[in-house]
């Protein structure tokens, strides 16, 4: 390999290395040492401008690195921050990422919502709960209460004391499935978005 060539790899590599900032240096080090490699293997067969160019800027690449890199964190710890915090960061990269941090924040909410009024219909019997009442037109609406204020004017209790084992179960179970849907649909981005490997 020229003197040239070996100098675009090692400029292509050092962009890449300071957009890697938020990894851990071990990571950094495996992910620089394996593209080097690969590029090198596919510049035999290519011309080495062309190989640079389907990797595409270094900058996207450490961004989808990073993203790679919070999934396999996501997936080992299945925590709701950390789910949210790698769909954040796919969120940034694609309109697919976008809408599924999206349906993931409505259901990790709605869910802590129903545990939060199941257990808090103890601390609040009188107005925790799920209420329906009707509004200045007529029409029916349902709300969840937490317990804080009072319900409206006219407003009836639907579950009563249901609503603490089926608030906290099917909070829970929300939470469980909107985990899976999210490392689901990550699995699908990962399998779909290969990264340069040696």
């Amino acid at each position: 390999m020229t003197d040239d060539a070996q100098r675009k790899i090692d400029d292509y590599l050092a962009k890449l290395r300071r957009s890697l900032r938020g990894l851990k240096e071990e990571d950094v080090h495996e992910v620089i040492a394996e593209l080097r490699s690969h590029i090198v293997d596919k510049a035999r067969e290519q011309n080495l401008d062309a190989v640079l160019a389907d990797l595409g800027a270094p900058e996207e690449l450490a961004a989808q690195y990073a993203a790679e890199s919070l999934f396999t964190r996501a997936e080992v710890s299945r925590t709701p921050w950390s789910i949210l915090k790698s769909l954040f960061r796919w969120a940034s990269l694609s309109v697919a990422g976008f809408f599924v941090l999206m349906g993931s924040l409505l259901g990790y909410f709605s869910g802590v919502v129903l545990i939060l009024c199941g257990y808090l219909k103890l601390v609040h019997p009188q107005t925790a709960g799920v209420w329906t009442a009707r509004d200045a037109n007529g029409d029916l609406q349902i709300s969840v209460r937490l317990g804080f204020g009072s319900p409206p004017p006219g407003a009836h209790e639907i579950l009563g004391w249901w609503i603490v084992p089926l608030g906290i179960l099917v909070g829970f179970s929300l939470v469980m499935l909107t985990t899976r849907f999210a490392l689901w649909c990550a699995r699908r981005y990962r399998s779909s978005r290969a990264l340069p490997r040696a």
